[in-house]
């Protein structure tokens, strides 16, 4: 989900450079993984790149095909007009957590590195009735915009476009979490020179403003 919207902006860049369309399915990343390993066809995956690694070891991806596309950091967001809470530090990020009534992240990889800083900093059982879990393909910013939840975490792709919320800023550098982003062609593909071609179009230096634009920095 976090790469849907830079991808709907690619694939339109790409459309006049192949007569083959090309369309797009945007779900949760633990979704989309069951359905590619469940056998469903599809010629391209672009997910986390550990998850992407997991495909490839089950044989769903080649392996020579992998490329990463862009990192994606976390960011924090609360409802537009709500007070902002200071994020400059990763102590300030901690005293913001425990003073917020409610706190959401996403089921991805992001979320999962948030659980264990939750559990490093020795917070996460005195948080744990606080924290409202975003459901698979739902954005954080919608529950942050809809006032269920005070404080959300999410990658900064995934919060810029949503209406309703204001970004605060990223996570401090001492506890940014990061994640790559990469595609895959897979082994079942009809399509794999037109899937090769894109991937070779994603990957490109020419793509890298749009990358940015859409809270990305190219891989």
């Amino acid at each position: 989900m976090a790469t849907r919207q830079l991808l709907a902006e690619l694939v339109t860049a790409f459309a006049p450079r192949s007569d083959c369309g090309i369309a797009i399915e945007s779900v949760g990343g633990v979704d989309a993984a069951k359905r590619v390993q469940a056998g469903e066809p599809f010629d391209v995956v672009i997910l986390a790149s550990d998850a992407i690694d997991k495909l490839i070891a089950a044989g769903h991806i080649d392996a020579a095909s992998k490329v990463d596309l862009v990192h994606c950091g976390v960011a924090v967001a609360v409802r537009a007009g709500a007070p902002q809470p200071d994020i400059s530090s990763a102590e300030a990020v901690r005293q913001a957590v425990l003073a917020a009534r409610s706190i959401s992240y996403s089921t991805g990889p992001s979320g999962v590195a948030l659980v264990k800083l939750f559990e490093r900093w020795g917070i996460a059982d005195g948080i744990r009735e606080r924290i409202v879990q975003a459901p698979p393909g739902v954005p954080v910013g919608t529950l942050v915009a809809r006032g269920e939840v005070e404080l959300g975490f999410q990658q900064l792709s995934e919060l810029i476009h949503v209406p309703g919320i204001t970004v605060v800023g990223p996570l401090p550098p001492e506890i940014q979490i990061t994640t790559t982003f990469s595609a895959g062609i897979c082994t079942g593909s009809t399509h794999a020179q037109v899937a090769r071609e894109l991937l070779d179009f994603m990957a490109s230096a020419q793509v890298a403003d749009a990358k940015r634009r859409q809270g990305m920095e190219p891989a």
